[in-house]
């Protein structure tokens, strides 16, 4: 039996923190899943994923963490499940018992509204875990730490996760007009300086569609993670990275992106998807990191370093990211032009 509205909620949200009700309150709006199910790269990806195993999905339990409007859970529902249970915390969760109702999965769907942690499944144990987790630069709102308690609580042993692989990848980038723009703004401000703002906006990375031509060195996979395996502390890491420049350019900063692989049944090619900004649009864009230093540089030129990441201390669902990083010149003015610095930024 669902439980979707406010008083039967596993949680009570008054009782969480400032940034945890912030966090679910603005999955509240409509809009937001909008541009969530229009976004055909995402939707369509889960819904082929599940269709290319629809053999493993007949009548089985399925859980979808955090369902939002529950497409992923009729998709499933559709194509096999015996049983789909959607959590969600926010109230979009009643719209989501109207669209199931609606489309005739009231009796293979359960919606239960509060936070997974909290929650008390209708099941024992389920088969397959899918959930649509994932943020900008991959691990931002910390949702992942949520798939991961119900893997470790509720999957049976062998069990699926849709997706189960992931990646995030890095490469430099020239774009100088707009980080220019975006500082000397703060140099005159109606005639005033305000340019004590720069360093805040230098700490704040960039989340927006890159056009692929802006991309001037080798990409880097700096990390990747198997969902069946990977642990909550794995999601604090230091990772080094080196890229080569392809040609003589500015390097103004480094671009991030990540990709997603779903389960597949054997000598089938998986399913997946890129936010590459040489990939078909997707909502979460590209995560830009402009540098301190313009790098001025060569073909075969070297940047080199380590980024590390880790959930900020007063909002785990906010990320620090310190990158630290060496360019290695070579040529013509290769002294002056190599660079060495680190930067540190809050992505919230």
């Amino acid at each position: 039996m669902s439980k979707i509205r406010i008083e039967d909620s596993a949680t009570n949200k008054a009782e969480l923190n400032e940034f945890e009700q912030h966090y679910f309150n603005s999955y509240d709006n409509y809009g937001i899943h909008e541009e969530m199910l229009q976004d055909t790269v995402r939707t369509l990806s889960y819904r082929n994923a599940i269709i290319q195993n629809k053999d493993l999905f007949k009548d089985k339990i399925v859980l979808d963490v955090g369902c939002g409007t529950g497409i992923l859970s009729m998709f499933a529902a559709k194509h096999g499940a015996k049983h789909v249970i959607g959590v969600d915390m926010s109230s979009i969760i009643e719209m989501a018992k109207e669209i199931v109702d609606l489309n005739g999965f009231s009796d293979k769907i359960t919606l239960l509204r509060g936070k997974l942690e909290d929650v008390e499944l209708p099941f024992p144990k389920v088969d397959i875990i899918i959930s649509e987790w994932m943020g900008y630069f991959l691990l931002y709102e910390s949702m992942l730490d949520t798939v991961l308690y119900a893997r470790d609580k509720y999957l049976v042993e062998g069990g699926l996760i849709f997706p189960d692989k992931c990646s995030i990848h890095l490469a430099g980038l020239e774009d100088s007009d707009y980080k220019h723009e975006k500082l000397t703004y703060w140099q005159d401000v109606y005639g005033f300086d305000y340019s004590p703002f720069i360093p805040l906006v230098m700490r704040e990375p960039i989340v927006d569609t890159v056009e692929g031509h802006l991309v001037n060195t080798t990409k880097n996979k700096i990390i990747e993670f198997d969902l069946n395996t990977v642990k909550v502390s794995d999601l604090s890491f230091k990772t080094s990275f080196k890229v080569e420049a392809k040609r003589q350019d500015w390097i103004n900063g480094l671009i991030a992106w990540f990709d997603i692989e779903f389960p597949h049944p054997k000598g089938k090619k998986p399913i997946g998807f890129s936010t590459s900004p040489f990939a078909p649009y997707t909502h979460w864009k590209q995560t830009v990191f402009y540098l301190e230093d313009d790098l001025e540089a060569e073909a075969g030129d070297i940047l080199k370093g380590e980024l590390t990441c880790q959930p900020n201390k007063t909002n785990n669902r906010d990320l620090d990211i310190k990158i630290t990083y060496e360019f290695e010149a070579h040529g013509t003015d290769s002294k002056e032009r190599s660079k060495k610095n680190e930067n540190v930024y809050l992505m919230h």
